[in-house]
């Protein structure tokens, strides 16, 4: 029996604005793989001055920044926040990435004493520290089949987790949100925080079908498996990124 036509609208917030260490290449990838597998994909880029309906989107996607684009975003979020916490309420996957993590918290404590609001959808907090972690990363999750996750992460802020989210993954090889408490990223619902650059999502393809996984799941309300793929040059890459003191 031939499948049904399958389409996910991707907002990608801020572009503008949210967009180093090679994040588009998140996007680029959930088009990809979703194409490979007659998957219909349209990115909708949210700029500035831009009033969001979440039911419009079935993932949601916002990349780094460096501090004064994170200031507009910063004030551009505030004024989206409610649809994007009902967004996250409905369950819909969204994958936030370093200065765009810390904007999803609480806030963001600035080294000049500067208190940088968030939008509150993950019960995280961040604060400016005096060293800069940068470098490879290798981690593990719990929730994934193939449980290694490499990345790239490049930041000043230490980010500490509350009670209603949990670690994204766990650190090997890297500092992760603080540099203390071997955790990397958070989860609270379908939303994941992570400081991972590289891009993430082409370096662990698994991470990333995950997310398509989750967000036809949810717009479409059944379970929609997705057709395999060959990933040999993938999972090269992906390996050749593994710390080899992991």
């Amino acid at each position: 029996m031939q499948r049904a036509p399958l389409k996910l609208n991707i907002a990608h917030l801020y572009p503008d604005l949210l967009n180093i260490y090679g994040d588009m290449g998140n996007i680029m990838a959930l088009k990809m793989r979703c194409a490979w597998r007659d998957i219909e994909v349209e990115v909708h880029n949210i700029t500035t001055g831009q009033i969001i309906n979440q039911a419009d989107y079935d993932l949601f996607f916002a990349g780094g920044g460096q501090d004064n684009q994170q200031i507009i975003a910063a004030n551009e979020l505030i004024k989206n926040g409610m649809e994007l916490m009902r967004a996250a309420q409905a369950n819909k996957p969204m994958l936030v990435i370093c200065g765009s993590y810390q904007l999803f918290g609480k806030y963001y404590l600035t080294s000049e004493g500067q208190k940088l609001r968030g939008i509150s959808i993950l019960d995280v907090h961040t604060e400016a520290g005096e060293t800069r972690f940068i470098g490879n990363v290798t981690a593990v999750c719990d929730f994934l089949t193939v449980r290694t996750i490499v990345g790239f992460e490049n930041h000043s802020g230490l980010t500490y987790l509350g009670e209603n989210v949990e670690p994204l993954f766990k650190i090997k090889v890297g500092n992760g949100n603080n540099g203390v408490d071997k955790t990397e990223g958070a989860r609270f619902n379908n939303v994941f925080g992570t400081y991972l650059h590289g891009p993430i999502l082409p370096k662990n393809p698994h991470f990333c079908d995950y997310l398509i996984e989750l967000a036809l799941n949810t717009k479409y309300n059944c379970n929609i498996p997705l057709l395999p793929l060959n990933d040999e040059i993938e999972y090269y890459a992906h390996e050749s990124r593994i710390c080899a003191k992991y």
